[in-house]
């Protein structure tokens, strides 16, 4: 019987410490998702459209990425996506590279793979903290066989970067790494 109050004991013990510290650090408390915090003040954030401003381009990549991005914060964030650049946060930019480039060449001179690249010019603004604003280019890559068929592939490597992209995007907006 006397280990039973122990365990009640501790388990009273954590949720008075736990509350304690709740209560010395709410002021500064955010919510955090994934690992990713926002000011608990945040309440909007507006995603423009990435314009396609490679020299090569795909038609639906600019809003295939403008879409991406916006799902993952609706996804990890509280915050509503509003359609005005008076949001807590702004994330605007372009995509500025779509290139396909051979790698890992065989004795012929052929490529044995190719790499698509994507790469986004993003601006971020954080109305709380202006700190943590930036103006970066983030870059992305798959590889695929360059005896397949390139047309059938694009919208899954699309994809796959756009995936990547967004999360790199989202890390340094909300992670701050």
């Amino acid at each position: 019987m006397g280990s039973h109050k122990t365990v009640v004991f501790c388990f009273f013990s954590w949720i008075t410490a736990f509350l304690f510290a709740l209560t010395c650090f709410g002021c500064r408390l955010s919510v955090s998702f994934t690992g990713g915090s926002v000011n608990p003040n945040a309440k909007t954030v507006y995603v423009a459209t990435f314009p396609n401003n490679a020299s090569l381009v795909n038609s639906s990549l600019s809003q295939e990425f403008t879409v991406g991005l916006k799902d993952r914060i609706q996804n990890q964030t509280p915050l509503t996506i509003v359609n005005t650049k008076n949001a807590d946060y702004v994330f605007d930019g372009a995509i500025v590279n779509y290139t396909i480039t051979p790698i890992a060449l065989q004795g012929n001179d052929i490529a044995a793979m190719n790499r698509l690249t994507i790469s986004v010019r993003v601006t971020f603004k954080n109305r709380f903290e202006e700190n943590l604003d930036f103006e970066q280019t983030f870059s992305r890559y798959s590889d695929y066989l360059s005896t397949l068929n390139f047309t059938s592939l694009e919208p899954g490597l699309i994809q796959e970067i756009v995936s990547y992209l967004t999360e790199d995007i989202f890390n340094k907006a909300f992670v701050n790494w």
